[in-house]
C-alpha cells in the first residue's frame, strides 16, 4: 500500500487488487490539491467543504472514478450539479461493505464529532480499506469508532472539534503500527511540531508524517 498526502484530509492510496492495481482517494477538499488525473474511487466522509470539494470530485468522476460517498457528501454533489451525467454514485452508511477492484471498503462510524452542543451533528462516517495484505483507517471527522485490526490509522491531528490529549487517547484506542498525521492544514509548521510531538510521545505507534518537507 502506497500512500500519498494531498493536503489536509485527503489522501491517495495506491494498492494491489484482484486482478490489478487499485487507485483510491479519500476527501479531496477546499484545502487539498495535487489530485491525480485518474483513480477507481473517490471517498467521502461527510459534507464538510475541507473534505469535498464537488469541482475536484468531479474532475476525478469525469476520468473514470466510482464516487462512494456519506449521504450528506453525496447531496453536496448533487446541489452542485457538476457530476458527469454518467457518474457511478454510490451511498454508503456505517457498516456497509463494498469492493473496488477487490479491495474491501467499510463504511463505520455514523456521527461527526461535536464542534459545540449548539451545532447539530451531521453525518460522518469513517473508512476501513482493506487490501494488499494491509489495512487503514480513515475516521473522517471523528474520533468515536476504533476498529481493530488496523494497521495503518490516518490521524487527525487538529481540529475544531478536537483537543491533543483526545488525539493521543484516538491513537491508543485504535492501536495502530503507524499513525499518519492528516486533517492538518489549520496548523502553522511550528504549531504542528507541538502535535506531532504529543502524539509521537503518547501515542503509542509509529509516526509516518507524509506531509510536504
Amino acid at each position: 500500500m502506497e500512500l500519498t498526502h494531498l493536503g489536509h484530509s485527503c489522501l491517495q492510496l495506491d494498492l494491489a487488487g484482484d486482478p490489478g492495481a487499485v487507485r483510491l482517494v479519500i476527501d479531496p477538499g477546499s484545502f487539498s490539491g495535487g489530485f491525480p488525473d485518474a483513480a477507481d474511487a473517490v471517498l467521502l466522509t461527510h459534507r464538510h467543504a475541507d473534505h469535498v470539494d464537488p469541482a475536484a470530485v468531479a474532475a476525478l468522476a469525469a476520468g473514470g472514478a466510482r464516487v462512494v460517498a456519506e449521504a450528506g457528501a453525496a447531496q453536496v454533489l448533487a446541489d452542485a450539479a457538476v457530476l458527469p451525467r454518467d457518474a457511478v454514485v454510490t451511498v454508503v452508511g456505517a457498516g456497509e461493505t463494498l469492493s473496488v477492484g477487490g479491495v474491501e471498503v467499510e463504511a463505520v462510524g455514523g456521527r461527526h464529532a461535536v464542534i459545540h452542543p449548539d451545532l447539530p451533528r451531521v453525518g460522518n462516517v469513517g473508512f476501513v480499506i482493506r487490501g494488499g495484505g494491509r489495512s487503514l483507517f480513515h475516521p473522517g471527522d471523528a474520533y468515536e469508532f476504533a476498529p481493530d485490526g488496523v494497521e495503518i490509522l490516518a490521524l487527525p491531528l487538529a481540529a475544531p472539534w478536537a483537543a491533543v490529549g483526545e488525539t493521543v487517547e484516538f491513537v491508543r484506542s485504535v492501536r495502530p503500527q503507524v499513525a499518519v498525521p492528516i486533517h492538518d492544514a489549520l496548523l502553522t509548521p511550528p504549531a504542528r511540531e507541538i502535535y506531532l510531538g504529543h502524539v509521537r510521545r503518547l501515542g503509542g505507534a509509529e509516526v509516518l508524517d507524509l506531509a510536504p518537507a
